[in-house]
């Protein structure tokens, strides 16, 4: 993405108040204590064990570790984990 590009839709994102995770596709994580995790905008999983979870995302990767991880839905670009979820860690390319 150019500079003007990414200056045009930092604009956008403000003059109709949009959620900057929609439109730089930036993961956008939602957890429930440490029991729970619901994560949006990934580009597939990589890794799944028991105890970790590896997903692409557009720039770079986000890794769950814990433990008892169930993987408990899996759309295109959501995916719904349970488990003991220990560390959460935004993964450079």
């Amino acid at each position: 993405m150019n500079k003007w590009q990414g200056r045009m839709k930092q604009w956008v994102v403000k003059q109709f108040n949009l959620p900057e995770d929609v439109l730089f596709e930036l993961p956008r994580i939602t957890t429930i204590g440490q029991l729970h995790a619901y994560i949006e905008n990934h580009k597939g999983l990589v890794t799944f064990t028991e105890k970790e979870i590896l997903l692409k995302m557009k720039k770079g990767y986000v890794r769950l570790r814990g433990e008892n991880f169930v993987l408990k839905t899996m759309l295109q670009e959501e995916i719904i984990v349970e488990g003991k979820i220990r560390e959460v860690q935004y993964l450079d390319e």
